[in-house]
């Protein structure tokens, strides 16, 4: 018994490492003033948002950079949204709305949607956004600055996220601990290796030239999480590719409740291990069982030293994420079990065939 807990012990520290290591590198992309100059296509698929298209359109125009095309792909919608953003797009030339291509049996349905849009686009830079995001000002001139300075050829950031409701609160922070306690961002663009890698399909910014050349979403067409393998492929190539904290210059509204928090996440969690159910079920026995362990001792030290690295993790992964460090602090218990769910569903989908996402099977 003494060795599994030394050995849990252990991994608690490893963890309790890596986010120190993410909170004094702070790896969040930087304001700049200085103006990039290029010409920035602006590429956002859209399947039944017409309630949370228009505050992302509002902010593009808002923007202090102003050399951009924006070119909407309406993918099958059953409701107003193609409608809605060609009224919009009617008042400013550089909106663009189109109606996608019927979806081919061998794609997934927004990977074929971004590859529709990027055979589109002029831009020298290629920026893929969700619909139910918000930018803020010097987003687009910060983020093409950064590509300039660092010669790189993908860019994503992990957006700031907007929780409304106790049940967001319990299920959402969980995209951050994880990836915040797990891996050294920095790493993802310092190291050469392809297995470091991680991005978010809420903002990814290509150069064109090595998009077009690639056709990375061609490669990737039946990937569920098909930034993080987008980014794989752009570092096997020998490209450069970063993954930062979007340090609040974006925001992004996931999900609207905990039922469809849960559905959202379990749809792609198992695809994050490679569809490995063992896999999944190590972690989660080192992530939840471990710390039920040292409870169980009854060691007093124990249980203080353990809560007090979970406690220190949850404060610096939320001061970077931009989210409420009592919050957090206080739903973890809860959070934890949330991701119970999380994994069990996705492996129950995974196994039964019935992942289905927006009305298609993924």
């Amino acid at each position: 018994m003494s060795y599994i807990i030394s050995f849990v012990l252990f991994f608690m520290i490893v963890r309790f490492c890596v986010t120190l290591f993410n909170f004094i590198s702070d790896p969040k992309l930087r304001r700049v003033s200085k103006h990039a100059g290029a010409l920035v296509s602006i590429l956002i698929p859209v399947r039944n948002e017409e309630h949370n298209i228009l505050p992302l359109l509002r902010s593009i125009t808002s923007q202090d950079y102003q050399d951009y095309e924006v070119i909407i792909l309406d993918d099958a919608s059953t409701d107003e949204t193609f409608m809605v953003c060609s009224d919009f797009a009617s008042r400013d030339p550089r909106f663009k709305v189109m109606k996608g291509a019927e979806l081919p049996p061998d794609w997934l349905g927004k990977n074929y949607a971004c590859h529709q849009l990027a055979r589109q686009a002029r831009g020298g830079y290629l920026l893929f956004l969700d619909a139910d995001e918000k930018i803020s000002n010097g987003l687009i001139n910060s983020a093409v600055y950064r590509m300039q300075m660092n010669n790189l050829s993908l860019l994503s950031l992990f957006t700031n996220q907007t929780m409304l409701t106790l049940g967001e609160n319990i299920v959402i922070p969980l995209m951050h601990f994880i990836l915040l306690n797990l891996l050294p961002l920095k790493l993802v663009f310092l190291s050469k290796n392809k297995s470091v890698a991680a991005a978010s399909g809420q903002f990814m910014l290509f150069n064109a030239a090595d998009y077009h050349h690639h056709n990375w979403h061609r490669q990737v067409k039946e990937a569920v999480v098909e930034d993080v393998e987008i980014m794989k492929q752009v570092k096997s190539r020998g490209l450069n590719g970063e993954a930062l904290l979007a340090n609040g210059m974006i925001s992004c509204r996931m999900y609207t409740g905990f039922g469809e928090s849960i559905a959202g996440f379990s749809k792609n969690f198992l695809a994050a291990f490679n569809y490995s159910v063992v896999g999944l079920l190590v972690f989660l026995l080192l992530i939840i069982g471990g710390p039920l362990i040292i409870i169980s001792t009854l060691n007093f030290n124990l249980v203080l030293f353990m809560c007090g690295l979970i406690v220190l993790n949850r404060v610096m992964i939320s001061l970077l994420s931009g989210q409420r460090v009592l919050t957090n602090a206080v739903l973890h218990p809860l959070q934890m079990c949330a991701l119970t769910v999380i994994a069990f569903l996705s492996i129950q989908k995974y196994l039964t065939k019935t992942n289905v996402w927006k009305g298609r099977r993924v």
